[in-house]
């Protein structure tokens, strides 16, 4: 995610100082362009920040649990008659033999992870409140519940010893970083915990992991001896192998296994001791049960299909393993037999809970009264989240600890939901997309009786047209991307569809040694398409050295491998640079972008790595479009474009979400950031919406619509002018579901015009003159200071493409934006001179070649 916005306002509010300095367009005084520190309570803030971890959203959602509608971890009864699991952010007890599940736990918190004391007294769990993962432990004979941990740290994977006298886990609690804790368990306490495995630094190249080692997933040996458990220790790439130690702190831990894992593997021994059965991928897209010596030995697959079985665990009498399944799509809960293989899927069709419930009925009805798809959020009084049993939940990955106790939770409905809350007061909101109104109503829902809510969304007043239209779309979304659930085409536009996103542009593109959806990959748009949305799967090249490319529109086929610059593989060389992957993606009449350029603005001057190649291969034209907004910092990526833009470079604004569609926990939804294209009137249709992409006939935002003309030109148009100076007429409008703080024409990296919003700060219309007498460019933009709900993002913003301005046929003199590059791309030089990953001398002549370059073509604008 993008740096906190208070941290970067400084370095944004330094660089067009910068800026300013140059770049001398308007005959006018002119405002810096500066972002004020927000103020505490409205700062969105991740989730469970107190983990010291890159990459949040990978480990969030692979590895600690969520919420979900469906089953999400099992453990047996010690008689292998019965199982306990979380589900719905409670943990449930149903036997093999019976539909009814009966609810244990309804407390303060959302529960996970459960396992079972041998004797059959006790389940320890992971419990999530109030910012922190603490265990807990629930009496079986009384149904009181006890707190076990209290350190205020993230602490999950809770495992009892055979004895049922220790309990292992893994904890946050040493420096933010997984390691594996050991405590004494006895009537319901949890005493004399220590850490059992050590801290260690690697020196690895580890891009998506931490350089500190992990450890993770504890399971014991039958005779409590021994735990196994996963680590990275020693590897660059995924979670890491099997490892065993005894159960004593500060034992040494051997590897009996080593093959890629992405935090799912969790690993259970058979109670005779001699197998451990795991989930892997193995190269594949999905994980599947697979079962392997517990010593270490080759390993065979239990289960097959293309969906994950994942979170297994062997029951007691060694003839069954149990396991969560999203083969249905929703996570659910099943068993397999270790002899013959047969499944079966447990089902709770009837649920006895701890509180009072009711039946609640949405339903979302459009301007003209018919139900119509919307995203939905149901909360109760004491904030929990609720949505219909087959819905998928959906949970933000910051939230404002001011305004609500939890992240936002979500879920995406066709136009009408039936679910169980509890009685008492709920709230419902809802949104369909950035053009209607965002709603919200509270109920009273009675125990034990329905209660029906319909809303009618009221659309924006939006200025019209009849020889054209905005349509949406998000550049860079993932349909699967090892998440909790199965994600599907059919799928996939219904979410669009829910968010009132007309187009969506799913990338395939790897998760280390998986490429998930590939065999989606096409050149035309996918059969689930609908006349109202249309899916395409398109490519993001992946080298984390030279930045991310989204390829649109590819042709004849997807580019494997799908990145390079990863040590310690075949694909460790630093060659082919992004500019030659753009002239093979362009050779198939793909448009090429680049995604989710900059948490900060990058200072070549200070910076300890400068490895982006955004300003090389826009200097050689080969960059179609740039995300402004993606998952990152929209106003530092947009104060790197100015500096593009003020050297005479045309680059349209796109929007990518880079949502994992099928998370439970993810950066907003599809279409959380998306690009408007301006097309002509008439059918939707991919080639003119692509086209208006191209030719930057564009906006990009998270919530608020603009429209900009510049001398009766659209954005994305040239206004040529003779010299002198002239006052130019401008049309500029904006529309919000939310408020908005600023609305500003910005020419040359300075504002021109701060523009006076309504009452609400949720709308504008404004016809006026602004003063031009050099060569440049202008757009417009809207932004707030502060996060705005339901915009699941750092802040409102929205910006348009640019109108470019000719006076008198003279160029724009960007000086120190040149200057600026120049130092950037001798970073670049510096560090392929000094890489050893090449493999041929000819390959790192062609990559320097092309640096040089480019170095030149800002050479000649510094002059």
């Amino acid at each position: 995610m993008g740096a906190q916005s208070a941290n970067i306002s400084t370095n944004i509010t330094a660089s067009f100082w910068r800026i300013s300095l140059f770049m001398r367009m308007l005959s006018v005084p002119v405002l810096l362009l500066t972002v004020t520190c927000l103020p505490a309570m409205a700062q969105r803030e991740p989730v469970l920040k107190q983990i010291d971890l890159p990459h949040s959203y990978y480990y969030r959602e692979m590895y600690l649990p969520q919420l979900t509608t469906g089953p999400s971890a099992v453990a047996w009864s010690p008689d292998s008659r019965s199982v306990v699991y979380s589900m719905a952010g409670s943990l449930w007890r149903q036997k093999l033999d019976s539909t009814i599940a009966e609810q244990l736990t309804a407390g303060a918190g959302y529960d996970y992870q459960p396992d079972c004391s041998p004797d059959g007294h006790w389940v320890v769990y992971a419990s999530y409140a109030k910012d922190v993962i603490e265990l807990w432990a629930l009496n079986l004979d009384n149904k009181k519940t006890q707190q076990l941990t209290s350190s205020g740290a993230v602490n999950v994977e809770p495992r009892i010893s055979p004895d049922g006298k220790r309990i292992a886990f893994v904890s946050t609690s040493y420096k933010g970083h997984f390691h594996i804790f050991l405590g004494q368990f006895s009537n319901g306490e949890l005493r004399d915990v220590e850490r059992l495995t050590g801290e260690n630094r690697s020196e690895l190249p580890r891009y998506y992991y931490s350089q500190f080692d992990h450890e993770i997933s504890p399971a014991w040996s039958p005779d409590g001896s021994e735990l196994i458990f996963v680590s990275n220790r020693g590897h660059i790439y995924g979670t890491g192998g099997f490892w065993r130690m005894k159960a004593e702190p500060g034992a040494e831990a051997h590897e009996i296994h080593y093959e890629e894992t992405t935090w799912k593997a969790r690993p259970d021994s058979s109670p005779d001791g001699k197998r451990l059965v795991y989930a892997s991928y193995l190269g594949r897209a999905w994980h599947q049960l697979w079962v392997m010596p517990s010593q270490g030995g080759d390993p065979f697959q239990l289960s097959y299909g293309e969906f994950d079985n994942i979170n297994p665990r062997w029951s007691p009498d060694g003839k069954r393993i149990a396991f969560i399944s999203n083969r249905s799509g929703n996570t659910s809960l099943s068993t397999q037999e270790v002899l013959a293989g047969s499944q079966s899927q447990l089902i709770a069709k009837d649920k006895r809970y701890l509180k009072p419930m009711g039946r609640l009925s949405i339903k979302v009805l459009n301007s003209a009264g018919v139900p119509t798809p919307a995203r939905v959020f149901v909360i109760s009084e004491d904030g929990f989240a609720y949505a219909p049993d087959n819905a998928w939940m959906h949970a933000d990955d910051n939230f404002v600890r001011s305004e609500r106790p939890f992240e936002a939770h979500y879920f995406h409905s066709a136009g009408k939901a039936e679910l169980t809350v509890p009685a008492g007061r709920i709230d419902i909101e809802v949104m369909r997309g950035f053009e209607y109104r965002f709603e919200k109503r509270s109920v009273q829902v009675a125990p034990g009786k329905p209660t029906s809510l319909t809303l009618r969304l009221k659309p924006l007043n939006l200025p019209q047209s009849r020889e054209s239209r905005w349509i949406s779309g998000d550049v860079h979304v993932h349909m699967n991307y090892g998440g909790a659930y199965r994600n599907t085409p059919q799928n996939l536009v219904a979410q669009a569809a829910a968010e009132n996103l007309q187009v969506v542009e799913s990338l395939v593109v790897n998760k280390e040694q998986r490429i998930p959806d590939i065999a989606y990959f096409s050149s035309k748009p996918d059969p689930a398409s609908t006349a109202n949305n249309l899916l395409m799967f398109g490519q993001e090249f992946h080298t984390s050295y030279w930045g991310h490319l989204g390829l649109l529109n590819l042709t004849r086929n997807s580019l494997i491998p799908d990145y390079v610059g990863y040590p310690n593989t075949a694909a460790a060389s630093l060659f082919p640079a992004n500019a030659t992957v753009a002239d093979i993606a362009h050779e198939q009449q793909a448009l090429v972008g680049y995604v989710h350029p900059y948490e900060s603005i990058p200072d070549p001057a200070k910076d300890a790595s400068i490895t982006h190649e955004l300003p090389v291969d826009v200097a050689l034209g080969k960059v179609d479009y740039i995300e402004v907004l993606g998952f990152s910092d929209h106003k530092s990526t947009a104060a790197v474009w100015y500096r593009l833009l003020n050297c005479g470079f045309h680059l349209p604004t796109a929007a990518g979400t880079d949502a994992m569609a099928n998370f439970a926990s993810l950066h907003g939804p599809v279409g959380l950031n998306r690009v408007y294209g301006s097309v002509p009137s008439g059918p939707l249709n991919i080639t003119s919406w692509l086209g208006s992409l191209k030719q930057g006939r564009t906006f990009a935002t998270n919530g608020p619509l603009l429209g900009f003309t510049l001398g009766e030109r659209d954005v994305g148009d040239d206004l040529r002018l003779p010299a002198g100076e002239h006052q130019v007429k401008f049309t500029a409008w904006v529309r919000s579901m939310v408020p908005v703080d600023h609305f500003q024409i910005i020419c040359n990296g300075q504002v021109a015009r701060d523009l006076k919003l309504s009452g609400d700060h949720q709308s504008a219309d404004i016809q006026d003159k602004i003063p031009i007498s050099r060569s440049g460019w202008c757009l417009l933009r809207a932004w707030s200071d502060k996060a705005e709900h339901p915009v699941l993002d750092l802040y409102p913003y929205a910006t348009t493409s640019p109108v470019y301005v000719t006076v008198a046929g003279s160029t724009q003199k960007p000086a120190e934006d040149a200057a600026y590059f120049i130092a950037w791309i001798d970073r670049l030089i510096d560090g392929a001179k000094a890489s050893k990953d090449w493999n041929t001398p000819a390959e790192r002549d062609a990559v320097l070649n092309l640096l040089d370059y480019a170095r030149k073509i800002y050479v000649q604008l510094e002059r």
